[in-house]
């Protein structure tokens, strides 16, 4: 009595998982491809991890925690590796909607390739799109890199004051460029007066002009 039913639980099987069926999705792996000489052999323990890890992946959707791993079914598999496979729902003979699946695969994407020593090139679900790998976090925490940059900037803007300061004030002890000269060259200019060249007074030297002594103080020595 078990022969009859288990001869029409396979055909069921058998036509609801095909290629290109509905809801049906092909695998391809590049085992040796990823690792060489450490390469397994794809064998029916491996397939059935991979059931699991697709049963896993359908009990995170909502409303399918239900689901076991003889709901997921292969077929199709080839030894270079390849395969189709479809989820059947646990209550009714037909597969589940092709979107469910897919989501479910690409929530737990990673699971699946760390499961298989594979990544999203090497274990390809053909009709599901490739995730993208998490954003590496930086091992310091960003607002102590923001702090580090206006740090710096803040020192830059400062030393950049300091030294226009020191300049500025290196200016002003100098004074007006050229008024040293200047007062080097009237010293040194001879007065004119009425046509009658005459020294100019020179109070830093302690010279008198001659033009304006009497002729006794001429005459009177110091």
């Amino acid at each position: 009595m078990l022969w009859p039913l288990f001869f029409l639980m396979t055909a069921i099987h058998a036509e609801l998982c095909q290629p290109d069926a509905e809801n049906a999705f092909k695998v391809r792996l590049s085992i040796r491809t990823a690792l060489g000489d450490k390469a397994y052999v794809w064998d029916t323990n491996e397939e059935y991890l991979f059931r699991a890890m697709v049963a896993f992946s359908m009990r995170k959707v909502p409303n399918r925690g239900a689901t076991e791993i003889s709901h997921v079914l292969l077929c199709n598999v080839t030894q270079r590796v390849s395969f189709w496979f479809v989820v059947t729902d646990p209550s009714k003979n037909h597969t589940l909607p092709a979107v469910e699946v897919q989501s479910a695969i690409r929530m737990n994407r990673n699971r699946i390739n760390n499961a298989f020593s594979l990544n999203d090139h090497t274990l390809e679900f053909l009709k599901i799109p490739s995730t993208f790998a998490p954003p590496m976090e930086p091992s310091v925490p960003i607002w102590i890199i923001i702090f580090g940059v206006i740090f710096c900037i803040v020192i830059v803007a400062v030393t950049l004051l300091i030294l226009s300061g020191i300049r500025q004030h290196r200016r002003n002890t100098k004074g007006p460029s050229g008024v040293d000269d200047t007062e080097d060259k009237c010293e040194n200019t001879i007065a004119v007066e009425n046509g009658i060249p005459c020294d100019p007074l020179d109070t830093k030297g302690g010279h008198i002009n001659e033009v304006f002594l009497t002729e006794e103080e001429r005459l009177t020595p110091l």
